[in-house]
């Protein structure tokens, strides 16, 4: 029977506890939200709704086809102009997603004949990129520049380390600057996913990159997503100019794929200006989450000390994180759920983010939740 074995791997997903359901919210939900990415509560801020709205009422609900046909707008240059410089890049380019800037930055810049050393923990999207690319990739210990190290010292010719600044599943942030000066003494380029630094880290939230003083530097190519920190939706490759064109010129999943809304593109840029009007709410973001772990910790929970904005909750198994992040929902809390595969070491979690307008009573009422639904 065609697909058969869809069936076989279905039943092993059950036994496993592993299996993944699709649960639509309503727009107004009454859970108190720690799962979302929404790091600086900006995605329904009026401003960035606002410009939302504008741009699909001035340029259409779509882009209408790729960024190099007619799928780039005026608020498409803007945005990687702005982004660029809030950053401290020479240049951006935008793309429909993080995932695609992730494929695009690693399959471009990793040819024939290079070498690809790639952290243990790094995200999916970062792992497809690496797959996908034709040199040959090298996985090394977790936030281990000395492993990066050995690894291009095994190798002569083109080369680039590609991390996470942030890391997904427990919030502990890479060695960014330990890692730049081990690419810098083999002449290899570093690639960094500043996913859940964007915002968070760095100055008034321009990064992990802007934070460990390598922004704008001629080796260092940094993606961001535009669907976390500036709650919108879309992702951004930031770097030299010479890369960035290359990129336009070269990368399949800017070259064939549609650009990305106009709406989400205006939306983001009005977060962006946001937050540059408002930086503290990086540092609130960061305060939410600190306090969220030494609550968490001081009542005996395996919490992991975060980096950014995301606190991880280690559970016993796989069944009993699922069955714990269902109770926390039927109690009024929506926390986050990672499992195998999406958990490199395969312990289950419930992973909580922090957000910058979260008052300290509702950090106070999730802690409580966790703890009296603890399995």
């Amino acid at each position: 029977m065609a697909f058969g074995w869809i069936d076989d791997q279905a039943r092993a997903r059950r036994r496993a506890g592993l299996v993944r359901t699709l649960r639509p919210r309503a727009a107004d939900s009454p859970l108190l939200d720690l799962a979302s990415n929404d790091y600086l509560g900006l995605a329904r801020h009026p401003e960035t709704t606002g410009a939302a709205a504008e741009a699909a009422r001035v340029w259409g609900g779509g882009s209408t086809g790729s960024r190099l046909v007619t799928g780039t707008t005026e608020l498409h240059g803007d945005l990687e102009r702005e982004l660029a410089e809030f950053c401290g890049f020479e240049s951006a380019l935008v793309f429909s997603s993080g995932y695609a800037a992730n494929l695009a930055a690693v399959t471009a810049l990793a040819p024939h004949g290079s070498l690809i050393v790639s952290d243990a923990g790094n995200h999916a999207s970062l792992i497809d990129g690496c797959r996908l690319a034709r040199g040959t990739t090298q996985v090394v210990a977790h936030a281990d520049p000395q492993a990066t190290r050995k690894a291009l010292d095994t190798h002569r010719g083109p080369a680039v380390a590609v991390s996470d600044t942030v890391f997904s599943v427990d919030g502990d942030a890479a060695p960014l600057a330990e890692l730049a000066s081990v690419c810098r003494e083999f002449e290899a380029g570093l690639i960094v996913d500043d996913a859940h630094g964007l915002g968070v880290l760095g100055a008034g939230g321009r990064g992990a990159a802007h934070a460990a003083g390598l922004a704008g530097a001629p080796d260092v190519v940094v993606t961001v997503t535009l669907s976390k920190s500036l709650g919108s939706q879309g992702g951004a490759v930031l770097g030299p100019a010479r890369v960035i064109d290359h990129l336009v010129n070269a990368a399949r999943t800017f070259i064939f794929d549609t650009g990305l809304a106009p709406a989400a593109a205006g939306a983001a840029l009005a977060a962006l200006r946001l937050l540059g009007r408002e930086p503290e709410r990086a540092q609130r973001a960061r305060a939410v989450a600190a306090t969220l772990y030494a609550r968490l910790a001081a009542e005996g929970h395996e919490a992991v000390r975060p980096d950014a904005a995301v606190v991880s909750v280690r559970a016993p198994s796989p069944e009993l994180a699922l069955r714990w992040a269902a109770d926390c929902r039927s109690a009024g809390l929506a926390v986050g759920c990672f499992r195998p595969p999406s958990v490199p070491d395969g312990i289950s979690r419930l992973r909580l983010t922090a957000r910058a307008d979260l008052t300290d009573e509702q950090v106070e009422r999730a802690v409580r939740v966790i703890g009296e639904t603890r399995p």
